[in-house]
């Protein structure tokens, strides 16, 4: 590179400021190029604030991992990370896992651990990061989720269209609540459970943006997902629930994230009828996790400065165990055969990756059209 010589009076420190900083942005880059053209994943890039933020075309958003990034038992993330040739590694030590990055496409994929806190935190420390600009890029939650049997089966896929918050409420024991009610649980400022006097949401319900939301699930609806012939034992023991023995398929469907890993018929009870509750009655709970309220806020906050898009989430949830027991077991029979090695762990994550796959690559695909305009169902 070949630059101009200057006399010394001609150029005030602006000016050699201003120089400097352009020649380290374009080596700096340069060099990312190079490492990520060689196969190499740089072990950190401590970037100055003069070089270009990277704007990520889609970040996906996977929640836990299991052992090792690559190579072992896979947990959300590795998918991603040995398919999508996750090249350039941004470490993150105020969070939970490294960022993961492929330069060529724009795939950014993050892990924020467990839970609505860990969610939350991670969303804001990377849409506060200045070594990147979020404020185009759109925003995939892919991870699995307990799921309903009523309206589903293991394996398969929903799309959120409200995401519902379990545990900001009251809550009495059961053991000394009145005898007319169904739950302990009762909404903040409220007397009762699901008493019609409740105040405006406080964070009990957020909506996605759902022309955003029907367009994926139109793009996604007819993905066959790979299915586990050895689930089917496990399928058929529900049989009040005929969507619970269904091959895995995609729907839409409403994302219920509380802190607790509950379990049980009852819980499930609470569970459809806390979510209409929210919605006003036209919310249909079909996943239970614990994450999905704390990004949606934390990119809601982030759009309020200019640094993210919450209308450019989307939230998929896929089914690695049910909500609820089989008729010839109990609730804690269930929970405990389960344990935290879901029988349908494997086909969940992989169903979380071939469906948002296909909105990924749509965007990715046609960024020309989906930079400046988020997509829509007709």
């Amino acid at each position: 590179m070949k630059f101009n010589r200057l006399p010394v009076r001609a150029v005030d420190r602006v000016g050699v400021g201003k120089l400097i900083s352009n020649t380290m942005s374009i080596v700096v880059m340069f060099v990312i190029a190079t490492l990520a053209g060689c196969g190499t994943t740089p072990t950190a890039l401590n970037v100055s604030s003069a070089v270009e933020p990277i704007k990520p075309k889609v970040i996906v958003v996977t929640m836990f991992e299991i052992g090792e990034d690559e190579g072992d038992k896979a947990g959300e993330f590795q998918l991603w990370k040995e398919r999508r040739n996750l090249n350039v590694r941004f470490p993150f030590k105020n969070s939970h896992h490294d960022i993961y990055y492929n330069d060529e496409s724009g795939i950014m994929v993050i892990v924020t651990g467990i839970g609505t806190a860990k969610s939350s935190s991670a969303i804001m420390a990377l849409g506060m990061d200045p070594r990147f600009d979020l404020s185009q890029s759109y925003w995939l939650v892919a991870g699995i989720a307990g799921i309903d049997p009523e309206d589903a089966s293991v394996g398969s896929a929903a799309w959120a269209e409200n995401l519902i918050d379990g545990d900001l409420a009251h809550h009495i024991d059961m053991r000394e609540a009145p005898k007319d009610w169904d739950t302990g649980y009762f909404p903040l400022f409220t007397q009762k459970p699901y008493d019609p006097n409740k105040q405006r949401p406080l964070g009990e319900v957020y909506q996605l943006n759902l022309p955003f939301v029907n367009w994926a699930y139109e793009l996604t609806k007819n993905v066959e997902i790979d299915d586990d012939a050895s689930l089917s034992d496990i399928r058929n023991q529900y049989t009040q629930h005929p969507n619970a023995k269904r091959k895995p398929f995609v729907m839409k469907g409403d994302q219920l994230a509380a802190m607790t890993f509950w379990h049980g018929e009852l819980h499930n009870t609470w569970a459809n009828n806390w979510v209409k509750y929210w919605t006003d009655g036209v919310g249909e709970f079909v996943t239970s996790a614990m994450e999905d309220t704390g990004t949606y806020l934390s990119l809601n906050y982030l759009t309020q400065i200019d640094r993210a898009n919450v209308n450019r989430l989307l939230v998929l949830r896929t089914g690695s165990n049910y909500t609820m027991q089989p008729p010839n077991k109990t609730a804690v029979q269930n929970l405990i055969e389960e344990g935290e090695d879901y029988a349908g762990l494997d086909v969940a994550l992989e169903s979380a990756y071939k469906v948002g796959s296909v909105v990924v690559d749509e965007i990715i695909g046609n960024w020309s059209v989906y930079q400046g305009t988020t997509p829509a169902a007709q």
